[in-house]
């Protein structure tokens, strides 16, 4: 079924969305408060739902628009980049790149390649979606992003994964725990240690359960957190070691922190790209892509 709306029907409710009244989007787009109205309405009718509760004082987002929301904001960013490309298509002016990162590839892996990116193209945006790996793949599977670093989706039928490292996991432990100075352990060093434990609604946690059962080995946990960084945190303050990804260690060398292989299995995570199948990726985007596996693949 193909949907016909117009471009300041879709301005017109983002603005409301993001100042949260009628009358201030109004005067933001330069119209009238019913002739926003109507606006709103029509493209509620395209759509075929309410995008917004309306009160006297208050306007919020309902179910089907906060799903909109990041679909228009994406097809508006995409529809402007291009307006401004056409004019300079050589430095690809006002272009923006949107993807997805699981946050320990956001923080570590990313920046080197994005930083010499915008050396090469400077006037190339990014928005990054850092999200847990499960809402990674959701994101690209519902185009809110053109494409997402993840370690999971390479069974999705509909999405494409290109490989770009493998990462395993490790043991943090401060650098005075008596299993610091070893050069590999196993994980049945581990068993009588204090162990922090992602939750186990976490993808990391799921993919190592799922590791160290085909062995007929468990991690038995002591505490359990949300997020990988604030298990390094209690690392750190000498509570017990914790299993991460590699990607999810500082860099360098820690004043505090070591890492340290694990084996007996080894059991890692594949990094790669995430995008959608038979969808062509704007032009900065299949650029940026194409850095990224020179990068990471130098052979390929």
């Amino acid at each position: 079924m193909r949907i016909n709306c117009e471009i300041l029907d879709l301005r017109s409710f983002l603005m409301v969305v993001e100042l949260g009244n009628f009358h201030r989007a109004a005067d933001a787009l330069n119209m009238s408060q019913p002739a926003l109205s109507r606006r709103i309405q029509k493209l509620e009718q395209t759509i075929g739902g309410a995008l917004l509760d309306r009160s006297t004082r208050h306007v919020t987002t309902t179910a089907m628009g906060m799903e909109l929301v990041p679909l228009v904001r994406r097809m508006l960013e995409e529809f402007d980049g291009s307006l401004f490309a056409s004019r300079d298509t050589r430095s690809q002016r006002a272009a923006i790149i949107n993807m997805a990162c699981i946050p320990t590839a956001a923080f570590y892996f990313l920046p080197s390649v994005i930083r010499r990116f915008s050396e090469e193209f400077p006037q190339v945006r990014f928005s990054i979606m850092d999200l847990p790996a499960t809402q990674g793949v959701q994101a690209v599977a519902r185009g809110e992003v053109e494409f997402g670093i993840n370690f999971m989706g390479n069974t999705d039928p509909d999405l494409d994964f290109i490989r770009l490292i493998e990462d395993p996991f490790v043991l943090a432990a401060r650098k005075d725990h008596r299993l610091a100075s070893a050069p590999e352990v196993t994980w049945a060093d581990l068993q009588r240690c204090p162990l922090i434990s992602v939750h186990r609604s976490s993808a990391n946690r799921t993919l190592l359960d799922s590791a160290l059962a085909k062995s007929n080995q468990n991690l038995p946990w002591t505490y359990e957190v949300t997020h990988l960084s604030t298990s390094l945190g209690l690392v750190e303050a000498g509570l017990g070691i914790a299993v991460l990804p590699r990607l999810a260690m500082p860099q360098g060398d820690h004043p505090f922190l070591a890492a340290i292989p694990i084996g007996q299995p080894e059991v890692t995570r594949t990094i790669g790209i995430l995008k959608r199948r038979s969808v062509t990726l704007s032009p900065a985007a299949e650029r940026f892509m194409k850095m990224l596996i020179g990068t990471w693949q130098p052979d390929s």
